[in-house]
């Protein structure tokens, strides 16, 4: 089968233009992962509660 020079030439350029869009996109991810602000608080579990009751659970005693 014998494709027409002409259309062998825009497939190549479809391709093309799809391979730098997704380099687009994975710089875009990048750019936008690396200015994402970090967490710089500690998780809530093993700190202390102070007035509040503890969610966590804990032993029971057995009743005497």
């Amino acid at each position: 089968m014998m494709m027409h020079p002409d259309m062998l030439l825009e497939l190549v350029h479809d391709r093309q233009r799809e391979l730098i869009a997704e380099a687009d996109r994975g710089r875009l991810l990048a750019r936008a992962l690396k200015a994402r602000p970090r967490r710089t608080k500690k998780p809530v579990r093993g700190q202390p509660t102070g007035t509040l009751a503890s969610c966590e659970p804990s032993a029971v005693v057995p009743a005497r």
